[in-house]
Parts: structure tokens; C-alpha cells; sequence
């Protein structure tokens, strides 16, 4: 099984997003295993986005992060971060394709309503970011019953 950080940016919790996001990505069938709904402070954000450092839209992106409040779940299944990339659509709306989350619900790359991991390093160290193990559950093979972590 794979991790997946998604957070659901601003702009998707302004406008009343969060609701069909997640539908999409259970429909997929990943399953959620953590899930907050949170104010990123500044220092968080510069930790999550510190690979963008230096380049001219890291101070929007931090100022934009941290402006109101986001969703933050792990998601979870097999080769879960490919189906969460697949299922969010490319980074610039214009070429997301049609169906994907960014093609229907957004415009423009600086508010492309979504995040989700690009790989298992990186998954595992935002999950880490935002979440204890503890907060964390997993599915068992018994899919109606819980197993907690």
C-alpha cells in the first residue's frame, strides 16, 4: 500500500470544493487515513514548499498557503500517488485533462485548488509534516473493521 499527502488549497475550501475532491478520490478507490482541517502557519508552509526557495513564486505561494484555511488527508492504496496525480490533473489547469479535478473546478496555475504528493519520498516526509503515526489509521484486509496503527 501507498501514502498520498492532498491538501485542499484556499481556494477549493472557499469555494465549497471540499466535498466533490474528496468524492473523486474515494471513487477512485483510495481510502482516507488522516484528515485535518487546518491553518498552515508560515514556518510550516516554508518547511512543505522549501524546495521552491528561491524561485520568484515563493513568496505568493507561502502567502497564499497560509491565507485561510486548508484540508489536509493521507490517502492510501496501491500506487496511490499516481492515482491521486491522475485524478488531481496537471499543475496549470489549461493542460489538465478533461474529467481530471483541475481541469473542471480551476483556471489558473496559482489557484489550482489541490496538492498532492509527486512521489513516495516526498509523501513521507509531508505526511510528516502534518500528521503523527498515531493520527494516522490504516485498513485491514477486512475492510469492514478498522485496524488502527
Amino acid at each position: 500500500m501507498e501514502r498520498s499527502l492532498i491538501i485542499i488549497k484556499p481556494d477549493a475550501v472557499q469555494r465549497g470544493l471540499i466535498g466533490p475532491i474528496i468524492t473523486r478520490l474515494e471513487w477512485r478507490g483510495l481510502k482516507i487515513v488522516g484528515m485535518k482541517f487546518i491553518h498552515i502557519d508560515e514556518p510550516l508552509a516554508r518547511r512543505h514548499y522549501a524546495v521552491h526557495e528561491g524561485k520568484p513564486f515563493f513568496p505568493g505561494l507561502i502567502r497564499y498557503i497560509t491565507s485561510a484555511p486548508v484540508i489536509v488527508l493521507v490517502v492510501e492504496g496501491r500506487k496511490a500517488i499516481e492515482i491521486v496525480r491522475r485524478t488531481l490533473g496537471a499543475t496549470r489547469p489549461a493542460e489538465a485533462a478533461p474529467g481530471t479535478i483541475r481541469a473542471d473546478f480551476s483556471l489558473e496555475v496559482g489557484r489550482n485548488l489541490v496538492h498532492g504528493s509527486d512521489g513516495p519520498e516526498t509523501a513521507a516526509f509531508e505526511i510528516a509534516l502534518f500528521f503523527d503515526d498515531d493520527e494516522l489509521v490504516s485498513w485491514g484486509r477486512d475492510t469492514d473493521r478498522w485496524i488502527f496503527e
